[in-house]
């Protein structure tokens, strides 16, 4: 018996798979898509997956405006990232385009310029390039790397001399 094939799990059964999922959203907002997908990587056929998500969303475990706001907050708090990198990370978890404007539009904007300018301040003290333009540029895919607005950020570059 060849030892080092990987057994496969047996499916779990609904009410497993019910508690597993209700302590997996407990432990942190989630989206529909990847409760679906943890569904699936348990075992579980499309019916019970799509009766488990809608119970799940009856009894309020589950909650797309809830996740796309603590996702966007947490993402722009946490990692600094800007309003694009969100904005792809939420279509990535198949969200509504709704949803996303509204996570984005829950941004404070003096928050999000304050974020943008500290960003720009601290890498630019780590650049040793004197050249101005250089400068610029490598400040400027930085903030595009964090999802940064070009307008923004050349708004704000334009304005200070970094």
């Amino acid at each position: 018996m060849d030892s080092h094939i990987p057994r496969q799990k047996p499916p779990l059964s609904l009410q497993e798979a019910r508690r597993k999922a209700e302590s997996f959203c407990a432990y942190q907002e989630r989206s529909q898509q990847e409760l679906r997908d943890k569904l699936y990587s348990w075992g579980l056929h499309r019916q019970e997956v799509e009766q488990l998500i809608a119970e799940m969303i009856a009894e309020n475990f589950l909650n797309e405006e809830r996740f796309a706001m603590a996702y966007a907050r947490g993402k722009f708090q946490l990692k600094g990232w800007g309003k694009k990198k969100i904005e792809q990370g939420l279509k990535a978890k198949a969200v509504s385009a709704r949803l996303v404007a509204q996570a984005l539009a829950s941004l404070e904007k003096d928050d999000y310029e304050e974020r943008l300018e500290s960003l720009l301040r601290k890498k630019a003290s780590l650049l040793k390039d004197t050249d101005p333009y250089v400068r610029k540029m490598k400040l400027a895919r930085y903030a595009m790397g964090k999802g940064y607005e070009n307008d923004a950020i050349f708004l704000f570059l334009n304005a200070n001399n970094l």
